[in-house]
Parts: C-alpha cells; sequence; structure tokens
C-alpha cells in the first residue's frame, strides 16, 4: 500500500486545508474533525483502496485503515496538511502596496464571507466539545501511546509463563530472569509512564504529572504515619494518577495567570508540586482509591455473580461499541483491573466479539457465490484471527446486514463461556488468538473461541443473508 497515495486522495476528499480542524489517529483510525462535511464524503472514502469503513458524526469523521495503515497514512495526511497550511499562510501575507490582497488578519473559508472562517471554526469546535467526546479524546491521547508496550511486555511475559509451565526448573537462569524484568517493565513504570501523558492532555507540564505520578507511588510512602494511617504506595492506581495529574494541570494553569512572568520558571513548579503533591496525599489519592476499589469490586462481582450472562451480555454488545469508536473508554478500567488483581476479566469475555466475526464470515465464505464477497473474506480472515476485526466488520457483515447481529451473538457466546471460568488476561493491547499466551487459563481461552467461532457459524448459517450482486476489486 502506498500510504502516501492513500493520505492524498483522503486529502483531496476532505480538504482543502481549512475545512480540517484537527486530524490524529489510533491504532486503527484516522480521526478528522471537519469544518464542513458533505454528504458524499463518506461513501467517496469507502470507495478508496485501503479504507475498511467510515464512521461519521455530523463533522467528525473516523476513517478506518487498520493497524499499522492508521499510523503511517495519518503521518503521510499529517505532513500534506502542514504544507497546505505554510502555503495558505505565505499567500495570506499582504501584497506589495499597489497591488490587490486581502487583509492582513481576515480568514477567508470557501463558502462563507471575509472573516467568518474562524467564527465557524470556533462554533463546530463547541459544538463538538461535549463533555464526553472530550473525556475520550483525553483517554485516547494518554493511553494509546502506550499500546505498544503492552503489548511487547504482555508477549513476553505470555510466551515465558507458557514456557516456565512447561519447564519450571529454568525459572533461576539469568537470561530467564531478564526476560521477566522485560515482560513487567511496562506495569513497573505504569504510573509515571500514565502521569506524564495526562498532564500533556490536560494542559500542563508532563514532567510535572510524572512527578506527581511518581510522589504517589513512592515506595518510601509505607514508612508514613498520617495518625493511625499508613499510607500505601500506589493506592487508587491509575484512577488516583489520573486525578492527581488532572489537579495538578488545572493548578498550574491557574498559577501561571497569576505569577509574574519574571518568577514563572521558578515558582509555579513548585507551588505546583508542593500544592498539588500534598493534596494528592491528603485527598485525591484516597479518593482515587475508593473508586478504584468500587470498579474493581463492581467488575469482579458482576462477573461472578452474573457468571455466563454477563459474559453473554458484555460480549454480544462489544461489536457495536467498537463500531462507534468509544471502545478506548475500557482502557483505563484494564489498566486499573491489572494493577490490583494482575488480571483483567473484562479483555478476554470482549475479545470474543471479534471470535463471532471469523464465525460469521467463515459461514457467509462457505456460503455465498460472489467471489468478490470471497477474495474479500480471504483477505481479512488472518488479521481477524489475530484480533483486528475492523476489516470483517466494514467489509463483510456490517454490509450483509444480518451476518452482523449473528456475529454479536456468536461473540456472546464466546463472552459467556469467558465469564463463567473467569478468563483473565494479564496484559492488554492484544486480542484474538495472540491473547490466548496471556489469559490466566490458556485452554479455557480456547474453548470459548471454538465456541464463538461454532455459534457465529450456525446461526449466521441459519439466518443467511442477502446474496450481493458481483463486483469488482478496487482497482
Amino acid at each position: 500500500m502506498d500510504y502516501k497515495s492513500l493520505a492524498k486522495k483522503i486529502f483531496d476528499i476532505t480538504g482543502p486545508e481549512e475545512n480540517i480542524l484537527h486530524a490524529a489517529n489510533c491504532m486503527t483510525r484516522l480521526r478528522l474533525q471537519l469544518a464542513q462535511a458533505a454528504p458524499e464524503t463518506a461513501a467517496q472514502l469507502k470507495a478508496l483502496e485501503g479504507v475498511i469503513g467510515v464512521n461519521q458524526a455530523d463533522t467528525e469523521l473516523q476513517v478506518i485503515l487498520g493497524p499499522g495503515a492508521a499510523e503511517q497514512t495519518a503521518a503521510a495526511f499529517q505532513q500534506l496538511l502542514q504544507a497546505a497550511r505554510s502555503q495558505a499562510k505565505e499567500k495570506a501575507q499582504p501584497a506589495p502596496s499597489g497591488q490587490g490582497s486581502q487583509k492582513q488578519g481576515q480568514d477567508i473559508t470557501p463558502g462563507y464571507g471575509i472573516g467568518d472562517g474562524k467564527k465557524l471554526h470556533a462554533e463546530i469546535k463547541a459544538k463538538n466539545a461535549t463533555p464526553f467526546k472530550l473525556l475520550l479524546k483525553k483517554i485516547s491521547g494518554i493511553f494509546i501511546p502506550l499500546i505498544p508496550g503492552f503489548i511487547a511486555c504482555g508477549l513476553i511475559t505470555g510466551l515465558l509463563n507458557l514456557l516456565l509451565k512447561s519447564e519450571p526448573s529454568l525459572a533461576d537462569m539469568a537470561w530467564i530472569k531478564m526476560l521477566a524484568i522485560m515482560g513487567n517493565a511496562i506495569f513497573y513504570g505504569m504510573n509515571l509512564f500514565v502521569g506524564f501523558n495526562a498532564a500533556k492532555e490536560f494542559g500542563g507540564s508532563p514532567i510535572l504529572g510524572g512527578i506527581l505520578a511518581a510522589v504517589i507511588t513512592h515506595p518510601a510512602l509505607k514508612d508514613i504515619m498520617l495518625g493511625n494511617e499508613q499510607l500505601l504506595p500506589g493506592r487508587g492506581g491509575i484512577i488516583a494518577v489520573l486525578l492527581v495529574t488532572a489537579f495538578g494541570a488545572w493548578l498550574e494553569l491557574r498559577l501561571r495567570k497569576i505569577i509574574p512572568t519574571m518568577l514563572d520558571l521558578l515558582l509555579t513548579p513548585l507551588l505546583t508540586i508542593l500544592i498539588a503533591g500534598f493534596a494528592a496525599l491528603f485527598i485525591l489519592q484516597p479518593v482515587g482509591g475508593i473508586i478504584a476499589t468500587a470498579i474493581g469490586d463492581g467488575v469482579t462481582i458482576a462477573i461472578h455473580e452474573g457468571g455466563a450472562l454477563t459474559g453473554f451480555i458484555l460480549g454480544g454488545l462489544w461489536l457495536p461499541i467498537v463500531m462507534l469508536g468509544i471502545h478506548q473508554a475500557m482502557t483505563p478500567i484494564h489498566v486499573q483491573l491489572i494493577q490490583e488483581y494482575g488480571v483483567t476479566l473484562l479483555l478476554p469475555i470482549l475479545a470474543m466479539a471479534g471470535c463471532g466475526q471469523i464465525g460469521a464470515c467463515l459461514a457467509v465464505y462457505f456460503k455465498t457465490k460472489n467471489k468478490f464477497l470471497k477474495k474479500t473474506i480471504l483477505s481479512a480472515l488472518p488479521v481477524g484471527i489475530m484480533g483486528i476485526g475492523e476489516p470483517l466488520i466494514y467489509g463483510v457483515t456490517l454490509p450483509l446486514g444480518r451476518p452482523f447481529i449473528t456475529a454479536c451473538i456468536g461473540g456472546a457466546f464466546g463472552g459467556a463461556v469467558q465469564a463463567a471460568f473467569s478468563i483473565g488476561s494479564s496484559a492488554i493491547g492484544i486480542s484474538g488468538l495472540p491473547l490466548t499466551t496471556v489469559t490466566s487459563q490458556p485452554l479455557i481461552y480456547l474453548l470459548g473461541i471454538l465456541t464463538s467461532y461454532i455459534a457465529g457459524f450456525a446461526l449466521t448459517w441459519l439466518a443467511g443473508f442477502d446474496e450481493p450482486e458481483e463486483q469488482q476489486a478496487p482497482q
């Protein structure tokens, strides 16, 4: 795939540059905030080779490209956007006297009068700045950069655990201990990484966020007594870190407004650490501990008490949540559960949604006579088995209608198996078959996968689908 060419085609459809308010990416999607989105924009993007699907809500577009492709296309897109903005800025410079030109400072947006562009952009930004959308954006900004670390360390830990189960005598070897350190590294420094990223997302200095996270994680806290209560290093986990860094960033921004510029470099970081540090230890960390315990207990009780029914509901609803692009909200919950219990019981359940897709698509493959559809399924199945479900969702089941519903139900059956046996995962960032290596009971997890495959296949075969018209692959 020529990602620069794909980025250029996307830019041509969504541009010009003043129409693109913001561009970013996650693991599988290029996310664009536009000033205006024509009704045909989504359809034009879907027609591009390399685009798996498009989610559109008003002027917000999520162009689904898949892992790897999203990052490379986004990088190329950002280069195009920056170059276009630089050229537009140069053209906007005042012309030499005697020549006609627009007045300096005027902003022209196609379809709007002079000076209306900035106003329009502000209105669009305000319209989309709902608390929930802003929360999702911040969560994505905090945790998405950590996903490669979760994957690398998780796979090292999982494969090492499988090795030691088969040959326990290797545990004392130096290279095994080194691998164990590598596998645990992401969680050893988790609070600091999150604190750094969170402060940046909340508008503060990243290093101050990292320091505040280190304050509430410092092992020396265990030697301090406040009244009759002993302080606990890391109490509240990720939840406490998010609370502390959010407060620290808020405090830093306010201090910068009242502290004289000549003293800003000295006093702002000092007062931020002192005030936010004590607020963290006396108030925010205990509150974070209460919230974290409530989340952990709530998830554990729901799965243990609800059992297979809870797993069935969660497994069945996960695909629509992924389609809406709001699945990142689960990441801090997974991390908190791993910090508190060593595993997250949610991830194996939710991973079954993608497995239901596999079964449904296999049924479609064997039942359809459409050659293009068969080719699409064969090309998307390998990444689907590895836990990347978007190609199958947007390329196969969703366009066919009923197979999407039967795929969700197939995932629900697999989720019921995972919940019934309380299968946990010691890492996040992976799904599907690769997740097997980091689960608490790999054989039972594989049983859940097989259940989803079979249920998705059988339900799709019975429910059937409308045979699509034959088409040619895009050139």
